[in-house]
């Protein structure tokens, strides 16, 4: 396959993968703004939506571009702004236009499916969003990321291709893992006062929800929530499909199949990541510091996909590459 057939499958399932977690950020940062301030210990109503800026990495630069942090500015700059590469707006541009790029590579259902979700969000203005109101567009976009996920894994064929499709989506799925448990804040900031209690219940639950998780949530602990628990489902429990361990492992067995059995440092990178997620223990995590846990995972991940660009992606050829790297090896 080639380098670029490779790239643009890769970062067309990457921007669907983020279009439909920003779509989560907005609802579960939605819920939080609705706690009332005697219970956030006076925070002002913007102090969610900064939160979820700061998540993000972006809260410097869209202040400066805006003069301020509320919830328009960071609706309009995270859903329609065409000139953020990161908003759903450009997402599905950016995924349409490399399906279109690479027809021969996928199925005409693939590509019918991302050129529908681009048209549809490309009509999008925020003056319809009021109308028909943010819950609808948030569950839309999160409809259109599951419809070009069903239509993949039921119309196209187990082939490089495939593969760098989930590539693209788990290692963008695994990202924001780390980012969404940033919003509704650190377990270890817990005071036991009643009405924090009411607070920290009422923001973990609202991740849940938006991850659409809660279920499975009762269905492993049945208890309350809690913020460890919560912090466990996401980071390492297995049977979460979302959760940092299943997306580490999953990137890991595709790329063993993308290598050939080959030595390839992306692999062995891969697997280090999954193995940190596997053997790590919620209550050693949080004893060490949640925090620094995260921020080591996120830079393993980035690491890893700057590993996965430079290794397969700068190439003319995957399967020529596997073989130079085996032999380089030896």
């Amino acid at each position: 396959m080639l380098c670029r057939t490779a790239n643009d499958l890769y970062w067309a399932s990457r921007h669907m993968e983020r279009a439909e977690n920003t779509a989560r950020l907005i609802d579960v940062t939605r819920r939080m703004a609705l706690l009332p301030e005697r219970y956030d210990r006076g925070k002002a109503e913007a102090a969610p939506w900064r939160r979820a800026l700061d998540a993000l990495g972006i809260a410097e630069p869209v202040l400066e571009r805006y003069g301020i942090i509320d919830a328009d500015t960071v609706l309009k700059h995270l859903l329609l702004a065409a000139d953020n590469p990161s908003s759903v707006f450009s997402c599905l541009r950016a995924a349409r236009e490399a399906a279109r790029a690479q027809r021969v590579a996928i199925t005409a259902e693939m590509y019918e499916d991302l050129n529908t979700s681009w048209l549809d969000m490309r009509g999008t203005s925020w003056a319809r969003i009021h109308g028909d109101g943010i819950s609808n567009l948030l569950e839309w976009i999160k409809s259109r990321s599951a419809s070009f996920r069903g239509v993949t894994i039921g119309t196209l064929g187990r082939g490089e291709g495939y593969h760098f499709l989930q590539l693209g989506a788990f290692i963008e799925r695994a990202d924001w893992a780390i980012r969404l448990l940033d919003i509704a804040g650190s377990p270890e900031s817990h005071d036991g006062h009643e009405s924090q209690d009411a607070a920290e219940y009422f923001r973990w639950s609202a991740l849940l929800q938006s991850l659409s998780a809660f279920e499975t949530y009762r269905r492993l602990y049945r208890e309350s929530v809690s913020a460890e628990r919560v912090a466990e489902l996401m980071l390492l429990q297995e049977t979460n499909p979302r959760s940092l361990l299943t997306c580490t492992h999953t990137l890991h067995q595709v790329l063993q199949t993308l290598a050939g059995g080959q030595a390839m440092e992306v692999v062995r990178r891969a697997g280090a990541l999954s193995a940190q997620s596997r053997y790590a223990r919620i209550d050693e995590v949080l004893a060490n510091g949640l925090e620094a846990w995260l921020q080591d995972a996120l830079a393993r991940l980035s690491g890893l996909g700057d590993e996965i660009h430079r290794q397969f992606m700068v190439s003319t050829d995957i399967a020529q590459l596997a073989q130079t790297q085996s032999q380089s090896a030896a």
